[in-house]
């Protein structure tokens, strides 16, 4: 079935930079058109997994402190992916560390010893050949976003607003025949999005988000420090362009002496204020915007978007798709179209020189071989 051009089984996992947990998720599609929904799970980590996680972040491999993230890492997906009928495994692993223009990008996580206890052949390290080619290796789903957008039987461009530490933005022209076209896509990470409250309440509270912000709608937006803040050079650059969960590291300084409402409702206005000015580098408008992530559930960050754009935004149940699942999903997708030797990121999604896909396939018992084409 892998070696033929029909529809296969594939399962995706997804760990976000919120560090939450593992996203699982099944569907059939042969790298193309999405044939069917298939199940899906989550695994949460442990509040001890999430500390080694964080102490993990910004690390390399070898450096102290990688080890214990990838253990925690492999251990967890095992955990959460065991049972599932697939034919094919889509997995991302941990992003530590992401330095495109600088020492590539770092996600934790052991495909071999998946595909060893899976008994089934996984493909991961997705980000790697697109920043050998010179891509920014992010985002990877719009490839999927494209395929979302004709099932949803799409006549004018949308975009897809993933809400999950750092926003990011695709937009698509449905109307083109593959997302390797060009104009079809336009992908790029807009800014911060729940990454810096979440740090700002487990940090003051211990709490791992701001519930539906309901804390930053107690406070008041400091617009000076939103002002300095999209001030930034990054919101002038022309996409694509990608972000690291640690960039804007002066973020959390400037709102370090505010209460912790105001701090919160500041920190959540910046997260809007991103997508705002993203979609000021997007072709033409477009029509809606659904909305992924944990941040589709921040009421009060949704009504900064829609106030901000004046575009109809929703989260992506509107349209009968899962958005928990959405990412996992889209590397279901994206093994199968690595396996069949298409595309998975391009000119207009990562700012790769040209269409590639790339990938480490790792079969069960076997060595795992490298993939890429140009």
């Amino acid at each position: 079935m892998l070696k033929g051009r029909g529809p296969v089984q594939a399962l995706g996992a997804m760990s976000g930079t919120s560090l939450d947990g593992v996203d699982a998720a099944v569907i059939v599609t042969d790298g193309e058109r999405i044939h069917e929904f298939g199940p899906s799970a989550y695994r949460p980590y442990s509040p001890t997994d999430r500390m080694i996680l964080r102490a993990g972040l910004g690390l390399w491999p070898g450096e102290p402190g990688v080890a214990a993230a990838t253990e925690v890492v492999d251990e967890t997906h095992m955990a959460a992916l065991e049972g599932f009928p697939a034919e094919i495994v889509g997995f991302h692993g941990q992003t530590l560390a992401h330095e495109p223009e600088g020492r590539g990008t770092h996600q934790a996580g052991d495909g071999q010893a998946l595909a060893d206890f899976l008994g089934i052949p996984v493909i991961w390290d997705f980000r790697s050949a697109d920043v050998r080619l010179g891509g920014q290796g992010a985002p990877l789903a719009p490839f999927y976003h494209f395929a979302l957008a004709r099932w949803l039987e799409a006549k004018e461009p949308l975009a897809f607003l993933n809400l999950g530490g750092v926003g990011n933005l695709t937009w698509i022209d449905p109307r083109l025949p593959k997302p390797e076209s060009d104009g079809a896509l336009l992908a790029f990470d807009t800014g911060p999005a729940n990454a810096p409250v979440d740090d700002l309440l487990w940090s003051r509270r211990g709490q791992a988000r701001d519930e539906n912000g309901a804390l930053a709608r107690e406070g008041t937006v400091r617009e000076d420090l939103l002002d300095r803040f999209l001030s930034d050079s990054y919101f002038l650059r022309i996409p694509p362009k990608s972000l690291d969960r640690g960039a804007f590291p002066a973020l959390a300084g400037s709102v370090a002496e505010l209460p912790d409402a105001d701090a919160a409702a500041t920190l959540t206005a910046c997260a809007a204020a991103s997508v705002v000015a993203g979609l000021d580098h997007c072709p033409v408008p477009p029509e809606r915007l659904l909305v992924t992530g944990g941040g589709r559930h921040n009421a009060t960050l949704m009504e900064m978007i829609a106030a901000g754009t004046g575009i109809p935004v929703a989260p992506v149940e509107e349209v009968g798709i899962d958005g928990d699942m959405l990412e996992a999903q889209a590397f279901a997708h994206l093994a199968v179209r690595v396996i069949r030797g298409l595309p998975t990121s391009a000119p207009g999604t990562t700012g790769v020189a040209a269409a590639v896909g790339g990938g480490v396939l790792s079969r069960p018992e076997a060595r795992p071989a490298s993939l890429s084409t140009g």
